[in-house]
């Protein structure tokens, strides 16, 4: 398997980060970007962030705090393209740069530790497919119950089936899961695969 590979997906992962004053004013945007293996786990983390008064710099300590700090992890919302590029331009910085800019601003890669898949013997594929796979992805902050029953709706599929149960088949709808649970407020720390 290959590394250091974008992930899969239309865009890089945006971020609104607010005062540590507890006002919610923002104060600038992370920008970040997975590098996967070829099926999708997590080899490690590019990122870079942006305020008015300082420009763009590096930022791995500041995407190392928001998975291991709670008072960081309270003043980081995930948002999408759209919301980064109004905060961007709100906060004074015109036309946020494009992507492929944006990863020029990348300048401390965090690799993470990665092991092969644990294999527990064999099992059988899912109907179409050439094996099976097990993935356990891990977030951030916690989901409220309201999201959680709204989650379980839009994870069934018209088989009866819950969506989870076939992504291992499926690297573009593993992507979407975790860009559905970033709209909910999570944010992404690792994906690893145990099968």
């Amino acid at each position: 398997m290959s590394t250091d590979r974008p992930h899969a997906g239309p865009s890089l992962d945006y971020h609104l980060v607010r005062s540590a004053q507890g006002d919610h004013e923002v104060e600038g945007i992370l920008v970040e970007e997975f590098t996967r293996h070829d099926d999708f786990t997590t080899t490690g983390l590019h990122s870079a962030g942006w305020t008015p008064s300082a420009g763009w710099w590096s930022s791995a300590s500041l995407s190392r705090g928001l998975r291991t700090d709670p008072a960081v992890l309270a003043r980081v919302v995930p948002i999408a393209h759209a919301d980064a590029v109004a905060a961007y331009r709100r906060l004074g910085g015109r036309h946020l740069p494009s992507e492929a800019v944006l990863r020029t601003y990348f300048r401390d890669h965090q690799a993470f530790a990665t092991a092969p898949p644990l294999r527990l013997g064999p099992t059988q594929p899912p109907e179409g497919f050439h094996e099976r796979r097990v993935y356990r992805v891990l977030f951030a902050k916690d989901l409220r119950a309201d999201q959680v029953a709204t989650l379980r709706t839009v994870w069934r599929t018209t088989d009866g089936c819950t969506v989870g149960s076939v992504a291992g088949g499926h690297r573009e709808i593993l992507y979407e899961l975790t860009e559905v649970l970033r709209q909910h407020g999570l944010v992404l720390v690792t994906t690893e695969r145990f099968s």
